[in-house]
């Protein structure tokens, strides 16, 4: 093993280990109340601003995660980077009152490669999902007593995904690739209540860990056109629950129990299928994307509170506007891109499905003209919900930057 491959995976480890460290409470979603979380996009790249679809699309110069059969198409002597952090503007409405609120996120790190000339590999570190929601000063009135009691809730933490992937081209236009992905994470919840002079207090953190496995195809049936499918397996994150227990009685203080380990109920990952469609257009400058995917939450048999786990379909569009000529003026290498991507929820509350819907626009930097390294910077505008009844609708900005680097390893300098 090189120096110069020694020091990537030490900064690799290095980033995992302040990144899952840091992940807490970098959301505001009243949504993460519910399961594991906010479940995140985990797309990276330049995929953001295509409305997160890319699983029929061929990858040469940088990474898609989307689909690891696209690891076969790394060519020889490359080391891809990407590293990446987002923005996040919020509006939270009921039908009485609104709210903002920014948060700043890692949003990704990976890094492949090749291996031989028909297979490659690669590894990314995403957000699984996110919880940070807070309930302050909720009452609730004592049956037959004017007295009321107090209610504050709230919860923070983070799950994250650590996937492995690999893609082998038995033939020329066909790829298979396989991912196992390493979801590990705590969360920790706290509720209080309080009357007059006394209060309770539970803290519960509970720890989440599970790897789920997939496989995935892509074929070309052109030069210019590409299918792609994915298949991730059900799934069980194994729960473990650490509890406190604090009451105070006028103003007196007393521990009734402290990091008492406890059951949790583990957490179910469903069967996930997506399919792709690809093609590039008008001398290859146009690229379009078209994805469908759908989870089966429904056949976990899962319940939340108040809601209940619906099968999930979620529908994408991309396209990517960029000049492949050489040219050698720099905004005429500028990529532009688009999309929309529609996501009719896993969550039901009092029958209503939680949908959402996100616009995605950005462009691809290059930041050199000898090989495919770029800034690529994404906006998607969103809405998660709707005002009706207890539901809350989530309006949202989100600025997405990435660093996609392309490197050439073990290639010989030529001496004059």
């Amino acid at each position: 093993m090189t120096a110069k491959t020694k020091n990537s995976i030490l900064l690799f480890i290095l980033i995992i280990t302040k990144v899952t460290a840091q992940s807490e409470s970098l959301t505001s979603s009243p949504y993460s109340l519910y399961g594991l979380g906010v479940i995140n996009q985990t797309s990276i790249g330049k995929v953001n601003a295509m409305g997160y679809s890319g699983i029929g699309m061929k990858s040469v110069g940088y990474i898609n995660n989307l689909n690891p059969a696209s690891y076969a198409l790394i060519p020889q002597n490359n080391f891809l980077y990407d590293l990446g952090g987002k923005a996040e503007i919020n509006t939270y409405a009921n039908k009485f009152n609104s709210e903002k609120n920014t948060s700043f996120n890692f949003s990704n790190l990976a890094f492949a490669f090749h291996i031989t000339e028909k297979m490659g590999a690669g590894v990314t570190l995403i957000p699984y999902s996110h919880v940070g929601y807070s309930l302050v000063g909720l009452e609730t009135n004592i049956e037959g007593s004017t007295e009321t009691v107090k209610t504050n809730a709230q919860g923070t933490g983070a799950l994250n995904d650590l996937s492995f992937n690999f893609g082998y081209s038995p033939f020329s236009n066909f790829r298979i690739g396989l991912n196992a992905a390493v979801l590990f994470g705590n969360i920790e919840e706290e509720e209080s209540f309080s009357l007059n002079t006394s209060s309770f207090l539970l803290n519960e953190q509970t720890s989440y860990s599970g790897i789920q496995l997939g496989i995935a195809t892509q074929f070309d049936i052109t030069d210019d056109i590409s299918l792609g499918g994915i298949l991730k397996l059900p799934s069980t994150l194994n729960g473990s629950l650490s509890r406190s227990i604090y009451k105070t009685l006028d103003y007196n203080s007393t521990t009734v129990e402290e990091n008492i380990e406890g059951n949790a109920d583990d957490f179910e990952l469903p069967l996930h299928f997506g399919v792709g469609f690809s093609a590039t257009l008008f001398d290859k400058n146009l690229l379009f994307n078209v994805d469908y995917q759908k989870r089966y939450w429904g056949k976990t048999g899962q319940n939340d509170h108040i809601g209940e786990y619906t099968d999930q379909n979620i529908y994408a569009l991309g396209l990517e506007y960029a000049n492949k000529s050489r040219n050698t003026k720099y905004f005429q290498r500028i990529a532009y891109r688009a999309g929309f991507n529609f996501d009719d929820g896993y969550l039901s509350v009092n029958n209503n499905k939680i949908n959402s819907y996100s616009i995605t626009a950005g462009l691809g930097l290059p930041l050199s003209a000898r090989n495919s390294s770029a800034l690529n910077i994404s906006y998607s505008y969103g809405q998660k919900g709707q005002i009706n009844n207890i539901l809350i609708q989530e309006n949202y900005h989100l600025i997405t930057i990435n660093l996609s680097l392309q490197d050439f390893w073990f290639v010989k300098r030529l001496v004059k």
